[in-house]
């Protein structure tokens, strides 16, 4: 009785605009219910807030409507148009299912840090074609045994492609020796766009600065885990790196770059941000830029590297 009266409240402006004024009161005990066309038993099915018209009539009009069970009345409601979202159940799996768009197809490596069918082949152990100095001239690093080693103080070697969004394999081992402490035990490095450096580090049982060890975003990313081997063992890096986005007409920075690590098959870099180009005194900025070169770093030791190949993203 009182959802009644609440519902009696709520559609008393639609009773007021019927055709003619009828009071509830002439309708006798209980009025017939028609709710979308449906007779329904009582008002404990109706939501009051979702009618969108009702209608009350009585006496011989309704009785000529609905007959014999209409004869204290009848009230009419319409429910509102449904603005309800469908069902998950009563949806059709076929519309979410894209067809037209193909994903390219490429063969993978044969084993593990195989270069896949789409790879560019950056150093295979035969040569240094696809490097040069940082003046330009031919790499004067140590090329043996499938494996390029730096030379103290003759530079950063560099790729001659300049790139943008990669992925990058590439395998790096620091002399077996161990020698040196911190900084100085198989230092180098690998800049992505020649500006933002992944550090490469004996950081086997070496203690330095901890966003300066192995795997570490030089100055501004630690790594989740020291996942690192032994000295004198080869090491594997496996990066996703986004280059920066500038405004072309401002300069600003729309989008940071931002990084992604693995080292020896353990994610040590979870796609962070950076926060410029690699500064080893003061704060890291951003400079507008375009594509640039992988170089890889002289810093008086002889780091090795091996196998290293690019997918451009």
């Amino acid at each position: 009785m009182k959802k009644l009266l609440i519902l009696l409240l709520v559609i008393y402006p639609f009773i007021l605009s019927a055709q003619q004024s009828v009071k509830f009161e002439d309708l006798g005990s209980k009025p017939l219910y028609v709710l979308d066309g449906k007779i329904i038993e009582s008002l404990k099915s109706v939501n009051s807030y979702n009618l969108e018209t009702v209608q009350i009539f009585k006496g011989k009009e309704a009785t000529e409507k609905y007959g014999e069970a209409a004869k204290n009345g009848v009230i009419i409601m319409t429910s509102k148009p449904s603005t309800s979202v469908p069902s998950r159940e009563s949806l059709d799996p076929r519309v979410t299912e894209v067809w037209e768009i193909k994903a390219p197809v490429i063969t993978p490596g044969k084993n593990a840090g195989d270069a896949p069918s789409d790879a560019i082949v950056l150093f295979d152990g035969k040569d240094l074609s696809k490097w040069s100095s940082s003046s330009g001239a031919n790499p004067s690093w140590e090329l043996k045994d499938g494996a390029v080693t730096v030379v103290k103080g003759s530079g950063e070697i560099k790729t001659k492609q300049e790139f943008g969004d990669i992925q990058l394999h590439i395998e790096w081992r620091s002399p077996s020796a161990g020698e040196g402490e911190g900084q100085n035990r198989g230092n180098s490095g690998i800049f992505f766009q020649g500006l933002y450096e992944l550090q490469v580090l004996d950081s086997y049982e070496n203690q330095t600065y901890s966003n300066g060890q192995a795997g570490s975003i030089y100055k501004q990313h630690i790594p989740l885990v020291n996942a690192s081997r032994k000295p004198g063992e080869w090491q594997v890096y496996d990066v996703v790196f986004t280059a920066p986005r500038f405004s072309e007409t401002s300069g600003r920075t729309i989008a940071p770059a931002y990084i992604t690590v693995f080292h020896n098959g353990v994610i040590i870099q979870n796609h962070v941000p950076i926060a410029g180009s690699t500064q080893y005194k003061g704060l890291p900025v951003y400079k507008v830029h375009g594509k640039g070169p992988i170089a890889l770093q002289d810093h008086g030791t002889p780091v090795s590297y091996r196998n290293i190949w690019v997918r451009e993203l």
